[in-house]
């Protein structure tokens, strides 16, 4: 009864009253949260296996993907899961750093976000495979270029001789039915190479939430059926690769760390200054005071599971609109104090440096002037009757000024004269 109340709660019906079954999430009523989440705790999603089975049977019936099922249940054989054993599913997820629009593939955890546009407020989320480490999916913004029902697939000649290699040879054309990879749907992206997020035939259909195709994106036969009925051509699509990634939900910050993709493995160092830079970046502050074993956890289980890591203070009952106008307040003196002490300084400074040496030289000048005029005087007076020996002596005394004058010339530009 457990199981089937779960269930119950766990596929909603989408929004345009479709067939099929899908994870749908509330976006947080917070701005600026992005951590959604389907119960209000994470016992609640919990399922109680009723018969034998394996991990893989849980996540096709519950669409779900192989790996993120295996990570969250360390505990639980992959192939062998007893009757009455719990088995843990996904609840909390944070949602990618990319814009709430459209479709959006993050390869690094095997799962898209679609945004429909018809019913705002609701993110709904499918598992899918991604491309192999020699046949990877490309990253980027693109578009949903045309949507084809029951589509042929015509395999590049690279798949065939690589299927022909392995004894597995490929016909020019593969119609449509159970054995074609494409699976009844299909979505073509506005990308060189024939990109597409399409289903998947009935021998692969275990290998959904995992590294396994040629570079397109494989889906469950039921979540391409509703995503094909719900997008239009033009709808925006990013493919994005986060591994790591923050997000707040009511006041409480989450970290979700998911294992590296093959041909793209990183170093532990490098994992954690990634985290460190995000958590940073969204409690704005250098050095926040989070719990570091936490992290640890996050980033060397690499489950996949958000982990709380810090808690900001929640802001105060009727404060909310007070702090509204602070941030623009406070920028508003800083020019201020930047611009008065540039100004006032220099002023004082300059006509004191300028006027120090300037008395000394006046003064020497002075006293070689002083000179001149005694000897111009004194020359007169010896020969009183005579007038050109005087024109001689204002000559000299002319060059002599001249002398004075270069010696209290200031460096600053400056000329004080008699």
């Amino acid at each position: 009864m457990k199981n089937h109340i779960i269930i119950a709660s766990l596929f909603l019906f989408l929004a345009n009253g479709g067939n099929a079954l899908a994870t749908t999430y509330n976006l947080p009523p917070n701005p600026g949260d992005s951590v959604v989440e389907q119960f209000p705790s994470d016992e609640q999603a919990t399922i109680e296996v009723a018969h034998s089975q394996t991990l893989l049977d849980v996540a096709r019936d519950y669409l779900l993907g192989q790996m993120e099922v295996v990570r969250i249940n360390p505990n639980v054989d992959r192939w062998l899961v007893k009757p009455g054993q719990s088995v843990r599913l996904p609840n909390k997820r944070v949602l990618p750093d990319a814009p709430h629009d459209g479709i959006v593939l993050n390869i690094s955890e095997y799962r898209m976000f679609y945004y429909p546009r018809n019913n705002p407020g609701k993110v709904i989320s499918f598992a899918h495979g991604v491309g192999r480490q020699d046949w990877k999916t490309p990253l980027g913004k693109t578009s949903v270029a045309r949507k084809v029902k029951d589509p042929a697939w015509h395999p590049p000649e690279s798949i065939r001789r690589e299927h022909a290699a392995n004894g597995d040879p490929l016909p020019e054309i593969v119609p449509p039915g159970p054995h074609n990879p494409l699976g009844a749907y299909a979505l073509y992206l506005n990308l060189p190479g024939e990109y597409r997020i399409h289903g998947t035939d009935i021998d692969k259909i275990y290998g959904i939430g995992m590294q396994i195709t040629h570079g397109c994106v494989r889906m469950y036969p039921e979540d391409i059926q509703a995503l094909y009925g719900q997008v239009d051509v033009g709808t925006p699509v990013y493919l994005i690769k986060q591994p790591v990634k923050v997000g707040w939900l009511d006041n409480v910050l989450y970290i979700e760390a998911h294992p590296d993709l093959e041909g793209d493995e990183m170093s532990q160092q490098q994992r954690y200054a990634i985290a460190l830079s995000l958590i940073q970046k969204a409690t704005k502050e250098d050095f926040p005071d989070f719990d570091q074993e936490a992290l640890n956890k996050a980033l060397t289980e690499l489950t996949g599971d958000p982990i709380a890591l810090y808690e900001r203070l929640p802001p105060l009952e009727g404060a909310t609109v007070e702090p509204a106008p602070m941030p623009v307040a406070l920028p508003k003196p800083a020019p201020k104090p930047k611009v008065l002490p540039v100004v006032a300084k220099p002023t004082k400074k300059l006509p004191v440096v300028a006027a120090k040496p300037e008395p000394k030289q006046a003064k020497k000048a002075a006293k070689t002037n002083v000179v001149a005029v005694n000897k111009s005087a004194k020359k007169p007076d010896a020969k009183a009757a005579k007038k050109k020996p005087t024109v001689v002596a204002v000559k000299e005394t002319k060059k002599q000024d001249k002398k004075a004058n270069k010696k209290t010339a200031s460096t600053g530009g400056y000329y004080r004269g008699t």
